[in-house]
Formats: structure tokens, sequence, C-alpha cells
């Protein structure tokens, strides 16, 4: 498996495991769970994970002054992201929230474009575009949850911070990190910042059924670690823009899961925006190859 192949792929599973946030978060949260004790145990369960597989490696965990900043910021940024992602569930579906939290690949593009002078090919904003043609086309799925602006801000303000999150992984000295060890550090700051807040807000609950912990369990493990590890990586393959666009399938994911768990309806325009997802993602992972085979046309090849 060559270098793009397997970053690619990479991508592609960081953005199926992210996108099974609904299936742990909801259950967590309509058992009564304040969000910020959920989202602690979420964190702080993938630490101990992760913290485990490091000592069974023998990893070495130290880590300089500066990484170390750079890692409580990217700690903030993703609890950032996932405070106000857990807020845009009050005002919307799960569904709706999630296709509108998969604008972060626009923010990565405009700030890669805007402050790094990174140029995109006509191929890759190609695919942003059809990716949020069928974002847009998902967002009426969202059954009674619809569009609610607090909800809209919220989200965008969520996925601003993830896409914050990926360019300061790109573009900082933490590149060079291995993936598991940046993971690790960014889920004890996130543990840190949500037990702070539960605790100035008196909303802690320790106590927790076997069924919560279990969701709590899942949660960490598969739509944390095994996400953010393959993120991490990806990113060091392929960069953060393909990185980003292949996360369109998280809204796809989410919408499945609705339909499947949460009996939301099968309907034409959900399985058409699904198919025009999976076109952009198609289309970001063939970018290089349409690219090169568009320069052989002949009017294309004239001007």
């Amino acid at each position: 498996m060559n270098v793009k192949t397997k970053g690619y792929t990479l991508a592609c599973i960081s953005a199926v495991t992210y996108g099974t946030i609904p299936l742990f978060a909801l259950p967590i949260k309509h058992a009564g769970y304040s969000f910020d004790t959920a989202l602690f145990y979420r964190f702080l369960f993938s630490a101990i994970l992760i913290g485990v597989y490091l000592f069974a490696k023998k990893s070495a965990m130290r880590v300089s002054g500066k990484e170390l900043g750079t890692l409580a910021v990217l700690g903030v940024m993703y609890s950032l992201s996932a405070h106000f992602l857990f807020v845009g569930y009050d005002y919307m579906s799960a569904g709706v929230a999630s296709t509108i939290l998969f604008l972060y690949p626009v923010f990565v593009a405009l700030i890669m474009g805007l402050f790094f002078r990174e140029k995109l090919s006509w191929v890759m904003w190609g695919a942003i575009a059809l990716a949020l043609l069928g974002v847009g086309v998902l967002n009426g799925t969202g059954g009674e949850g619809g569009m609610n602006p607090a909800g809209m801000v919220a989200v965008l303000l969520s996925a601003l911070a993830y896409a914050l999150y990926m360019i300061i992984v790109n573009k900082s000295s933490v590149r060079k990190m291995e993936g598991t060890k940046v993971t690790f550090y960014s889920m004890l700051f996130c543990a840190a910042f949500f037990l702070l807040r539960a605790l100035s807000r008196d909303s802690f609950t320790p106590a927790m059924t076997f069924g919560t912990g279990i969701n709590i369990l899942l949660f960490a493990l598969v739509s944390t670690v095994i996400s953010l590890i393959t993120l991490v990586n990806a990113i060091k393959l392929i960069g953060s823009t393909p990185t980003a666009v292949m996360g369109s399938l998280e809204p796809v994911v989410a919408v499945l899961i609705s339909v499947a768990v949460f009996n939301e309806p099968l309907t034409g325009r959900l399985v058409t925006g699904i198919l025009l997802i999976i076109g952009a993602v198609t289309l970001t992972i063939l970018s290089e190859h349409v690219a090169e085979a568009m320069k052989n046309i002949p009017f294309i090849r004239r001007r």
C-alpha cells in the first residue's frame, strides 16, 4: 500500500468512526448526564486506553515545553468542538447537527488558502462544492429537529474548532510526533477541561449505570481514540485539506445510524445526499488523476 492510499484509507476510517458520535452520545445524554460529565468520562477513558497502549509499547512520553503548549491548545480546540456539538444537539436532531459539522473542510480550505497560501486545484474545490451540495440535501432530513439559528451557530463553532485542530496538527511541531502520543496528550487536556467545567458548574455526576459505562467506553474507543489516531496519521500522509474533505463520510454514517437505530425514514432526498457525498469522496481520492487527465483534453490544453 503506497503512502497516499494509506493516507486516504486512514482518513476514511477516521471519518466513519467520528460519524458514530450520535450512536453513543445520545443515549448518554438521554440518561440524564450533563454533557460536561459525559465528555469528561469520554476523554478520560480515551486517555486511559491510549496510555495503556503506549505503556505496553514502552513509548517515550517526554515532550518539550513548546510541544506541551501546542498539545494543550489542541486539547482546548477539540474540547470546544465537542462542547459546541453537544450544544447543537439541544437545538436540532443528531442527523442535521452532524451534517452541518461537515462544513469544517470549508474552514480548513479557507484558512489554509488565506494564511498558509495553499493552492487548491479546481478538482478539490469541485469536490468540496459537491460535498456541500450533498450536505445541503441531507439537511432536509432532520425531521422534527429541523434547522435552528442557535443550533446552527453552535455547530458552526464546533466545525471551526475541529478545523483548527486539524490545521495545528499539520502546521505545528507535533506533526513529527507519533500520532498516538499526540492523541494521548490531547485527550488528557480535554478531560481536564471538562472536569473543571463540571466542577465549576456543580454538574459533575461521578456514578454511572453499567449501560451508560459501556456507552461511554465505546464513545471513547470508537468515536475518539480510533478516529483521532487515524486522523492525525492521515494528516501526516496526505495533508489537512484532503483529510478534511474525506470527512464528508461522517454525515453519511450519522444519517445511516439515524435510520437504522433512531428509526428516521430512508427518503429519496437522503439517498441523493449520500450519493453526492460519496461522489465528492471519490473525486477527492482521484483528484490528481482527474487533473492530469483534464490536461490532455485539447480545449483545456490550449488554454
